[in-house]
């Protein structure tokens, strides 16, 4: 039995101090810190924050590595990456690519669900694409988007826990209609969708939006489009908080319309991610990255080098939110579109032991998944 104590700890109800988390590969109670029993391995965090791990539902990649790589071991490398910026649980993401190499993807996503390596938890598969609008494809590949076809997923309803379509496209409908009865999470994105386009798929179960206006068509005050449909309508929404995707002042007031619990802080991140600028690819097309931004030759975004401690640096910078507050983007909020909250998302006792030390600037001090220490900060 493990404990932790000296620390601020973050919880669902605010911060509190003078406490002891003792866990093992789960929390086990939560008490005083001067009730932590002899025999226990205890960890003196002197005074830091402490919150359940991080949660990526949307990234592609880092430090070189690609979900889509024929690569037995780029997920495992991604997973042990994350971990050193408090990443704890990730969805590996795809891309639009020839569907015979998306099958390839899902089955090395599925085999690393049951790795028992102690790096970051693989939860399933994020699908983004090949269901997707050809004008608003951004760095997906248009020769590869096609019709909604719910026989071309379903071997993989094991393996895709969120999937992201264009509403307007036909068989959509039913295709959203039966992903959410499997227990997939649908997404509206990539989509040239109008405001009414967007909540029939709203209607339909669709109850989360890719990477809040990216992709998608936007907000103009004669025609609302699947921006003005998000922002109206009770979905949660993705966010790419590295202040190039959206601009601060629109973040700010993204949290004034939708509310802490209805957003999650992303990556998107490709695989430049902790890696220096220079020419890289993403779902078989090249991507330019200088100053942190990804590009295609076109000048389309692609992905970005974001990763998550930073995203919510950024955001409380931007908006002023508390840290305690910020953290719940990526942590309870994730947890709870996922149907996992009982077991992930805060720190309680009976979740699992995953948690994130790290100092007033969000900088990663330790990281812990089940139980045992995966990254600690030279």
């Amino acid at each position: 039995m493990k404990a932790i104590k000296n620390m601020k700890l973050i919880t669902e109800n605010g911060v509190v101090e003078n406490q002891g988390v003792i866990f093992d590969q789960r929390i086990q109670e939560i008490v005083a810190e001067n009730q932590i029993g002899p025999g226990m391995e205890v960890i003196d965090v002197g005074g830091a924050y402490l919150s359940a791990g991080f949660i990526d539902i949307h990234i592609h990649g880092c430090a070189g590595y690609d979900v889509m790589d024929d690569d037995d071991h780029a997920i495992r490398n991604i997973a042990r990456h994350l971990v050193t910026k408090g990443v704890t649980a990730f969805l590996p993401t795809t891309m639009t690519m020839e569907f015979s190499r998306i099958k390839r993807a899902l089955e090395r996503i599925r085999k690393n669900m049951t790795d028992s390596a102690q790096y970051a938890q693989v939860l399933g598969c994020n699908l983004e694409g090949p269901f997707l609008s050809r004008k608003y494809k951004g760095a997906q590949d248009e020769k590869y988007i096609r019709q909604p076809d719910f026989e071309l997923i379903s071997p993989y309803l094991d393996v895709i826990r969120l999937l992201t379509i264009a509403p307007e496209e036909e068989g959509s409908i039913d295709f959203i209609k039966q992903a959410v009865q499997s227990g997939i999470v649908v997404s509206i994105g990539h989509t040239n969708a109008t405001f009414n386009e967007t909540t029939k798929g709203i209607e339909a179960g669709a109850s989360h939006v890719t990477h809040l206006f990216n992709g998608m068509t936007p907000l103009h005050h004669r025609n609302p489009g699947v921006v003005g449909a998000a922002l109206w309508h009770d979905v949660t929404c993705e966010l790419i908080a590295d202040n190039i995707h959206v601009d601060p002042a629109v973040q700010t007031i993204l949290l004034k319309v939708k509310g802490e619990e209805k957003i999650i802080l992303i990556t998107d991140a490709m695989r430049a991610c902790l890696l220096a600028d220079g020419e890289y690819d993403l779902g078989g097309q090249k991507v330019y990255v200088k100053d942190h931004q990804a590009k295609l030759s076109n000048g389309s975004l692609a992905g970005s080098t974001l990763v998550l401690n930073e995203a919510i640096r950024n955001f409380m910078t931007n908006t002023g939110m508390k840290i305690e507050d910020a953290v719940k983007m990526t942590t309870l909020n994730p947890a709870k579109l996922l149907g996992i909250e009982k077991q992930k998302g805060s720190v309680a006792p009976g979740k699992d032991a995953d948690l994130v030390v790290f100092d007033q600037n969000l900088n990663i001090m330790m990281t812990i998944v089940g139980g045992e220490k995966v990254f600690t900060m030279a």
